[in-house]
């Protein structure tokens, strides 16, 4: 029996644990296999995050993330796959001993509608004293339904579902929303044998409160899956109901100290104090009991319960208007046909003084533009392959579309006539494959926006995303067969980031 395909794909923002990893991976790790490095750093990066020499024995792929999250670089680590299963490792872990013989043991086990085989995760703890506050949380990931720090999803599962929802920034949640949305789509969980190891990592001692801004991301879960969402996924019920009772009360003391009400300030006052000194015990009581602990705990039970009050109202405003359903998947680059997409088309046109831009055109690529996701355009000119325009001309044409509409990262012009039968000219991939080159993302990572059939066909036949805003010259039958279309240019950059996000 052939062995399972797969690679495996690993977010990271440049820890030096992703370097202990990929040592690990050079041991265990078939040459078949392709290792694919998202490096989602912020910032224009001149050295990469890692030096592949180091590894010679592995295939190592190196993406560019955008800086938007975990959910957005895993995204764009599984586009870059075609392999059957896609092997998500945190960069902080560390493949335990038959970790690979396990692995694709664990694939070769999946039925045909097991969408998602997980790792189990072993957190080790100090053997000879009881486990700090972190320490304790960072072990919750053991027995952790859907946790991503070893998690093999298969990749038409993926596609299926629409990946990651990017509206997720954080690595919280958003892996318990896929595991909703798989689950809603028919696809099941299994848990594998194979184990990975998951060190403490370091943290700073107020690194609770900074957690707190998770209550943010579980106001969406909320939202899109409905209150039992918890239940659903195994996560534990959590304490915020009692970090709103104590906030309520500390404010409560305030403004009645504020307006002069000196008993209900001392008895809200007292209460308060009652509520954070309750706290700060359930969180010494487990632990080691050290002086520098005991202090963390005391001043992070003062701050903790009003940040986690505050992430939560501040997510539940966030997702008021969030809508359950697809993901939002961020493409990393827009393509855009020309003529009648972003201005008007006038057969043939060589005179830069009638180029004139659709209504909205300008704020729906600056939209784009802010976003970070690459803008390009991708068009068909005939009137050269015929003698009626000049390359110069064409070149004269785009420069004022650029001063009226702003840069563009790509112009990918096919000058063949349709008689030519040539790979570039749309409806062939060839203009969206050559764009998705320059720009270095995979045509998987484009999205194709024109106002005719031949746009679309040529996104499909490139494995890029297609968005129809249909004009005059759209016939029905296109508009039918296209499955996405908006009506206008600001419309389709909507469904491009996320009307809700």
């Amino acid at each position: 029996m052939n062995p399972p395909t797969y690679d495996v794909v690993i977010p990271t923002v440049g820890r030096t644990s992703l370097t202990t990893l990929l040592d690990a991976l050079a041991l265990v790790l078939p040459a078949r296999i392709r290792v694919i490095v998202v490096d989602d750093r912020r910032g224009s990066l001149a050295t990469p995050v890692v030096d592949v020499r180091r590894w010679p024995k592995l295939a190592i792929d190196l993406v560019r993330g955008r800086a938007a999250g975990p959910a957005a670089a895993r995204n764009a680590g599984w586009q870059r796959s075609q392999t059957e299963w896609v092997v998500f490792l945190d960069d902080d872990v560390a493949p335990s001993v038959g970790w690979t013989t396990r692995l694709e043991d664990d694939l070769r086990r999946g039925s045909a509608h097991t969408g998602a085989v997980q790792g189990r995760i072993d957190v080790p703890l100090p053997p000879a004293r009881r486990p700090t506050d972190w320490e304790r949380n960072v072990a919750g990931l053991v027995g952790a339904r859907w946790a991503t720090a070893d998690m093999a999803i298969r990749r038409s599962a993926l596609e299926a579902v629409g990946g990651f929802d990017e509206r997720f920034p954080r690595a919280y949640r958003e892996d318990a929303d896929l595991g909703l949305r798989l689950v809603h789509a028919g696809y099941a969980h299994e848990w594998g044998r194979r184990v990975i190891l998951h060190p403490v990592p370091d943290a700073p001692w107020w690194v609770s409160v900074t957690k707190q801004a998770g209550n943010a991301d579980d106001a969406m879960m909320r939202r899109l899956h409905g209150s039992d969402w918890r239940e659903r996924v195994g996560a534990p019920r959590g304490c915020r109901p009692r970090h709103v009772a104590i906030t309520g009360l500390g404010v409560g003391s305030v403004v009645a100290a504020a307006v002069g009400f000196a008993p209900g300030a001392i008895g809200l006052g007292a209460a308060w104090g009652i509520g954070t000194a309750e706290l700060a015990w359930a969180r010494i009581g487990p632990g080691p009991r050290t002086c520098g602990e005991v202090a963390a705990m005391i001043a992070t039970s003062v701050a903790l319960p009003p940040a986690a009050t505050f992430h939560w109202l501040r997510g539940l405003w966030r997702a008021r208007t969030a809508r359950s359903g697809a993901a939002v998947h961020r493409p990393a680059a827009v393509l855009f046909d020309r003529d009648g997409t972003l201005v008007r088309d006038v057969p043939y046109n060589g005179s830069p003084e009638r180029v004139e831009p659709v209504a909205g055109a300008r704020r729906a690529l600056d939209r784009l533009r802010a976003a970070g996701i690459a803008i390009g355009i991708v068009t068909n000119q005939s009137g050269i392959g015929r003698g009626r325009l000049t390359p110069d001309a064409v070149a004269g044409i785009h420069r004022r579309v650029e001063e009226l509409l702003g840069p563009f990262a790509t112009l990918a012009v096919c000058p063949h006539a349709p008689e030519d039968a040539c790979a570039c000219r749309k409806p062939a991939a060839g203009l969206v494959l050559q764009a998705a080159s320059v720009l270095g993302v995979a045509p998987s990572q484009c999205a194709v926006v024109g106002d005719i059939g031949s746009d679309v066909e040529a996104a499909r036949a490139a494995g890029a995303r297609p968005i129809l805003v249909p004009t005059a010259a759209t016939r029905p039958a296109e508009i039918m067969a296209a499955a996405e279309v908006a009506p206008d240019l600001e419309a389709a950059v909507d469904l491009l980031l996320g009307a809700d996000a």
